[in-house]
C-alpha cells in the first residue's frame, strides 16, 4: 500500500469511525433542563469533542493496523 492509498484510506476509516463515536454520552439541554437563551433544546450540553477525537483517532489507528496488516500478509 504506497502512503496516498494509505492516508486516504486511514482519512475515510477515521470519518466513519467518529460518525459512530459521536452520539456516545451526549445529553441534550432538554435533558439535563440546562437551557441556554436562544439554542436549540435538542442542542448538547457538553459534547467533548476533544476526547472523541482522541478516541475516534486510537480506534482508527487499530482498525487501520488491522486492514494494513490484513493486505500485507494476504
Amino acid at each position: 500500500m504506497t502512503l496516498p492509498i494509505g492516508l486516504a484510506i486511514f482519512f475515510t476509516i477515521w470519518w466513519i469511525v467518529l460518525f459512530a463515536v459521536l452520539p456516545f454520552g451526549v445529553r441534550s439541554q432538554h435533558e439535563d433542563d440546562e437551557m441556554a437563551p436562544g439554542t436549540d433544546p435538542g442542542a448538547p450540553v457538553a459534547p467533548r469533542l476533544l476526547l472523541k477525537a482522541l478516541i475516534t483517532t486510537g480506534v482508527s489507528c487499530v482498525i487501520f493496523a488491522g486492514l494494513w496488516w490484513y493486505m500485507e500478509h494476504q
